[in-house]
C-alpha cells in the first residue's frame, strides 16, 4: 500500500470506530463519508493527488468534531495501516447484483481489496457469450463502490499473469468460480507469490442474484 492508500484505509475505519455523541453534527460526518467515498474513487482510475485532497478535507472534518468534544474515534499508527493486508477478488462484474456486494464485502472485511476486471476478451471466453458492458465502464462503477478499495483492468490472455501486478496477500473466490484454491496458489507461486486463497462458500439467495437471472429477465419482459 502507498501513502495515500494507507490514508485512506486509516480514515474507512476511523469513521468505522467513530462515536457521535451529538446528532446535530451528523451533516458534518455523512460529508467526511462522502470525502471518503470521492477518495477511493480518484484512487482507483490514478488520481492520486485528487483522492489525497479528498481524503485530508475529511480527516480535518472528523478532527475538527473530537476537538470540539462531538465524536470518539481511532486513528491508527501508518504502520498498523501499512500491515493491512491486500485481498484481491476478480470477477467480470458486468451486472452489479446483491451477490457481487456480498463478495465485496466479505473481501472487505479481510483487508484492502484490489478488485480485477476482466478484459472483454476474457469474460466472452468465460461465459461463452457477448459481453455489452465494456471492461472500462465496468471498472467505472465498481470503483464506485464502497468495499472496494482499487480497481486494475485485467489483460486479454492469461488471467493468472494479473499477480505481477497485484500482489495480493489473500484471493477471495466466489462461489460458482469453478477453479481450485491449489490451483490458485499455484499459479501465484510460479509468479513469486505466495498467497492464503479463500472462498465465500455460500451464493446470495434472491431472485435476481445472478446476471443470467437479470439478462434471462430483460429477455422475457421486452420480447412478450
Amino acid at each position: 500500500m502507498d501513502r495515500v492508500a494507507v490514508y485512506i484505509k486509516n480514515l474507512e475505519e476511523a469513521l468505522g470506530s467513530l462515536v457521535l455523541k451529538d446528532p446535530a453534527y451528523r451533516n458534518l460526518v455523512d460529508l467526511a463519508r462522502a470525502y471518503l467515498k470521492d477518495s477511493k474513487y480518484y484512487y482507483s482510475v490514478g488520481d492520486r493527488e485528487t483522492a489525497l485532497a479528498t481524503v485530508s478535507y475529511a480527516e480535518g472534518l472528523l478532527d475538527a468534531l473530537r476537538l470540539i468534544g462531538v465524536a470518539d474515534f481511532v486513528w491508527k499508527r501508518p504502520s498498523e495501516i501499512k500491515n493491512t493486508r491486500t485481498v484481491m477478488v476478480a470477477g467480470t462484474f458486468e451486472i452489479l447484483h446483491p451477490g457481487h456486494l456480498s463478495y465485496l464485502k466479505k473481501a472487505w472485511e479481510l483487508g484492502y481489496v484490489v478488485a480485477v476486471v476482466s478484459s472483454d476478451e476474457n469474460a466472452e471466453k468465460i461465459k461463452r457469450r457477448r459481453i455489452v458492458v465494456p471492461q472500462r465502464q465496468r471498472a467505472e462503477v465498481l470503483s464506485s463502490l464502497y468495499y472496494v478499495h482499487e480497481v486494475v483492468l485485467g489483460r486479454p490472455g492469461d488471467i493468472f499473469d494479473v499477480f505481477h501486478m497485484v500482489k495480493p496477500d489473500v484471493v477471495l473466490l466466489g462461489p460458482n468460480q469453478h477453479v481450485s484454491e491449489d490451483v490458485v496458489k499455484e499459479e501465484a507461486r510460479r509468479r513469486g507469490v505466495e498467497v492464503e486463497v479463500a472462498r465465500v462458500d455460500e451464493l446470495r439467495q434472491c431472485e435476481l442474484c445472478s446476471t443470467t437471472r437479470i439478462i434471462e429477465k430483460i429477455i422475457s419482459t421486452f420480447t412478450h
